[in-house]
């Protein structure tokens, strides 16, 4: 068959859902308790809450850079700073520290990370300038425990779980390509099963990644003005949201019927002219791509 005749992926385009300027705005996740979703620049030291039906945000700002957050109640998120795990009030601002994560003398910080079906937060690092190797991926419980799963990676990012809790895919951003682990639940071990995707050439780099109820991957893929949907099994790209920003980096579906998807993009590394062509570099971004997500797991 000539390439001609190969169906081609489905193009989405989304619409402006708030128009911020993030430096870079990661970590999407929809709160199921709240019916609004959190993400956070990083470089900007800030927690934003999107509220879908008043297309408004409320902002909590750190003395740290900030790259994650993860649902635990109706009145709480668990967030990572630079250097640690902590608990936010959202009622009054409070933090709680949960745990400390190795910083090295400040040579890395925490980057992305989600909690798995059994609640545990799985958070990664990266080194400063981004050294290969620099970065750590880590299981963080409840009481403060903190476990190293993965060593020697460079940039940690996208982690998702599958249907069936069997495996779990992960993105160490510079591989260009969508790794699969074998999970078990009851421990948190993980075990290397393959590749499941490779990215196609030109189109970025793999960054924040969610799962939808068919168990295919959305991918936030930054250099790559997208996210972009996978077969995991097969590794055939079936979809592409085109994003008017060339850095993606986050996708999280949401909304009652977990039918909407969540985008958010950065403004890091983009040139003066660049950013003159894409103006809602930084901004939150929103479609309804025909499938519906699966709710996060909340830290427990």
């Amino acid at each position: 068959m000539s390439s001609s005749c190969l169906p081609k992926p489905e193009t989405i385009i989304p619409e402006l859902a708030f128009k911020a300027e993030a430096t870079t705005g990661e970590g999407s996740i929809w709160h199921p308790d709240r019916n609004t979703l959190f993400w956070v620049d990083i470089e900007g030291k800030k927690l934003y809450e999107f509220y879908p039906d008043k297309h408004d945000c409320r902002t909590w700002e750190f003395d740290r850079m900030v790259s994650t957050v993860v649902p635990e109640t109706d009145s709480t998120v668990i967030v990572s700073l630079q250097d640690e795990i902590v608990r936010v009030n959202l009622n009054d601002g409070s933090l709680t520290s949960i745990a400390p994560i190795p910083d090295y003398e400040g040579k890395v910080r925490c980057n992305d990370g989600k909690c798995d079906p059994a609640g545990r937060l799985w958070i990664g690092t990266m080194g400063f300038g981004a050294p290969k190797g620099a970065g750590t991926l880590y299981t963080v419980l409840s009481d403060g425990t903190v476990k190293t799963k993965l060593e020697k990676v460079t940039i940690s990012n996208g982690i998702v779980w599958s249907a069936n809790r069997k495996y779990m895919y992960y993105n160490d951003t510079p591989t260009g390509k969508i790794a699969r682990y074998r999970y078990d639940e009851n421990t948190g071990d993980i075990l290397f099963d393959g590749i499941a995707v490779v990215l196609p050439p030109g189109t970025g780099s793999p960054d924040g990644m969610t799962i939808d109820s068919n168990d295919n991957l959305w991918v936030a893929q930054w250099g790559g003005s997208g996210v972009y949907c996978y077969n995991p099994y097969t590794g055939e790209l079936l979809a592409k949201v085109e994003v008017p920003a060339p850095h993606v980096a986050s996708c999280a579906f949401g909304g009652k019927d977990m039918d909407t998807l969540y985008i958010t993009t950065a403004r890091a590394g983009l040139s003066d002219k660049e950013l003159e062509e894409y103006p809602f570099s930084g901004s939150l971004f929103v479609c309804k791509p025909g499938v519906c997500g699966v709710e996060p797991y909340r830290f427990k």
